[in-house]
């Protein structure tokens, strides 16, 4: 059994976007800067995470994505799901066809596996998995890593007086 890209990324953005919720409504661009996913496919997932009620949308300068649900009511399977995966570890799909098309001799094994994958997915919360070991550490490096994402550069008012010469500059009046 191998949980996809689609899979691994959807979890990967969903706990980058419950890590920055304190922020407001966090843009993909901040996302794919962190977690190095490109921000094209991270459209895609947030669209299907969307449509299943995980996400909320604004659109606009200030917009961006932001948890529909409490951390501790949206569990690892439920994000999973949204994004078109599953955990099955059985080579049918169920269909009891995987050998020659009957039933082959481990079909109850692999099910019985992918039946306790799914629970122990279903068990994990959001909030269980940003408390978990390593969660937070990974975080600061990866805003350590790359400062200058939008949500966390702070721009003086020198920085913002800067562009707007530059600007008036380039298209004199």
């Amino acid at each position: 059994m191998k949980i996809s890209t689609k899979g691994r990324y959807g979890l990967r953005a969903m706990a980058d976007l419950a890590i920055n919720s304190t922020k407001g409504h966090i843009d993909l661009k901040n996302i794919s800067i962190r977690q190095q996913i490109s921000k094209s496919y991270l459209e895609q997932l947030f669209s299907k995470l969307r449509k299943r009620g995980l996400v909320t949308s604004i659109r606009g300068a200030a917009g961006g994505y932001h948890l529909a649900k409490p951390l501790d009511q949206i569990d690892v399977m439920s994000i999973i799901s949204a994004v078109d995966e599953s955990v099955d570890a059985m080579q049918c799909g169920g269909r009891g066809d995987c050998q020659s098309g009957t039933m082959c001799l481990t079909h109850d094994l692999w099910c019985a596996l992918s039946n306790h994958v799914e629970q122990y997915l279903k068990n994990i919360t959001l909030a269980q998995l940003l408390d978990m070991e390593h969660v937070q550490s990974v975080s600061d490096r990866q805003h350590l890593t790359f400062p200058n994402d939008i949500a966390t550069k702070d721009m003086s008012t020198k920085d913002i007086n800067t562009i707007t010469l530059s600007t008036s500059e380039a298209n004199p009046a």
